[in-house]
């Protein structure tokens, strides 16, 4: 049977209508003329996958990595990277009037950056399966929890790409290759650090093989053995940190592999500069960063001259800002405190205004959103928040609180493609009173 797709929904399947009924179909792109095979048929809809396109988009584009549509890695390097960005503006715009009932007065020019290359933390999974000739190395599947076969990633900076194959023999060789199940990668600046979740210890020809693999290709390897705070240097031990930098704002910033970074930090850096254009911070104004993280938005701000408390719910992560201030030389100007932010009752002081509030806001939470947050702040509030989301549905709930309760006006609203060739979409918003 053939359909018309008439959009992309949020997870980068085209939509078509039979009689009525959503078909969702994978590898479908609005304007195509598909055939499809469905494997889930619910009353209202049904998710399919194109077997056929008779009628190809202009847009269509070849799958530049030989694993897509095997690895689930990627859900849209089939469109052309611009166009993608494009699907990703309307997905925010759609949910921002039909979650939020709201449509900003403009709309941000979207962040781009590299389309390839890009990812510069990732977490790898590690198999041995021996009916496909030994130890994989890559990602999951598609809906399922096999490892990929997997020889490269062209989302991967070809470095670490590079390291896919040499990578599985290296494992293969180890002495008990099935208690090593993943690796994180972490590419900093400085140096590419390898994290080996290991369940057991290595023996004395296990840790010969990693420092002769970390000598060859240049590349630092650290070992993990229960959580992630456990993860520790291995080979080489001198190897300098990792950092990224933001030269627009004079800082760098150090992290541990195991830590949350943003994983594209070309666009990274492009991101904080539209933020601090946003937020304007100025010399001699009070502003609060909420779930802040490392300090990645905390730092420009004090280095702006303004006064910043930086706020995050993970006490590592506070440590390493307030290390991360001293290093930059903004100590004087960045403080940072622990709190949980989905407690109503840790959101009421940096919202209340009276005597010890804030002018501005910057909040980057995680997918949840900020709801207890939006809902905390009061009639002497900030003048202005800038809201950085990784959830266009969240971000929509929010401003919906922030324009109806609290009084905020939605000035403007943009996508940053962070992770292209992905359906992931990370938006950004500008409130004032």
């Amino acid at each position: 049977m053939s359909v018309l797709i008439e959009s992309l929904d949020r997870e980068g399947r085209g939509i078509a209508r039979v009689e009525g009924k959503a078909i969702f179909i994978e590898g479908g792109l609005p304007g195509e003329t598909v055939s499809y095979a469905s494997y889930r048929r619910k009353l209202n809809y049904e998710q399919a996958v194109a077997t056929a396109i008779h009628e190809p988009s202009a847009e269509r584009e070849l799958p530049r990595c030989p694993h897509f549509g095997v690895c689930g890695g990627c859900s849209m390097q089939h469109l052309e990277v611009r166009a993608q960005v494009a699907a990703k503006q309307r997905v925010l715009e759609d949910s921002l009037w039909h979650i939020g009932k709201l449509r900003p007065e403009a709309m941000l020019r979207a962040i781009y950056g590299l389309a390839w290359g890009y990812r510069h933390r990732a977490r790898i999974s590690v198999r041995l399966v021996p009916k496909k000739g030994g130890v994989l190395v890559g990602f999951h599947e598609r809906k399922s929890s096999f490892v990929a076969d997997m020889g490269c990633c062209e989302v991967l900076p070809r470095p670490v790409s590079d390291l896919l194959l040499p990578l599985r023999a290296l494992i293969a060789g180890l002495s008990n290759p099935s208690r090593l199940p993943q690796i994180e990668l972490a590419v900093g600046e400085a140096v590419t650090v390898l994290v080996l979740r290991i369940l057991d210890p290595l023996s004395t020809a296990d840790e010969h093989a990693l420092r002769g693999f970390a000598a060859q290709h240049g590349i630092q390897f650290w070992l993990q053995r229960a959580g992630p705070d456990t993860a520790e240097p291995f080979y080489p031990q001198d190897a300098p940190p990792l950092y990224y930098s933001l030269p627009e704002f004079g800082v760098q910033i150090r992290f541990r592999p195991t830590d949350f970074t943003q994983v594209n930090h070309q666009v990274n850096r492009i991101l904080v500069r539209q933020a601090m254009a946003l937020l304007d911070p100025r010399p001699g104004e009070r502003i609060a960063d909420l779930f802040c993280g490392m300090g990645n938005f905390s730092l420009p701000i004090a280095s702006r001259g303004a006064e910043v408390l930086g706020v995050e719910g993970n006490a590592e992560l506070v440590r390493r800002a307030e290390g991360n201030a001293r290093e930059n030389g903004l100590a004087a100007r960045a403080r940072f405190q622990t709190a949980n932010l989905f407690e109503a009752a840790n959101c009421v002081q940096f919202g209340a205004g009276e005597g010890g509030g804030f002018d501005k806001l910057l909040i980057d939470p995680p997918r949840d959103g900020a709801v207890e947050l939006v809902k905390a702040l009061g009639e002497g509030g900030p003048r202005r928040i800038v809201y950085v989301s990784c959830d266009p549905a969240t971000l929509a709930r929010d401003a919906e609180v922030l324009v109806q309760l609290k009084g905020y006006r939605l000035v403007a609203a943009g996508v940053i493609n962070m992770f292209p060739h992905t359906s992931h979409v990370e938006s950004m918003a500008l409130f004032q009173k």
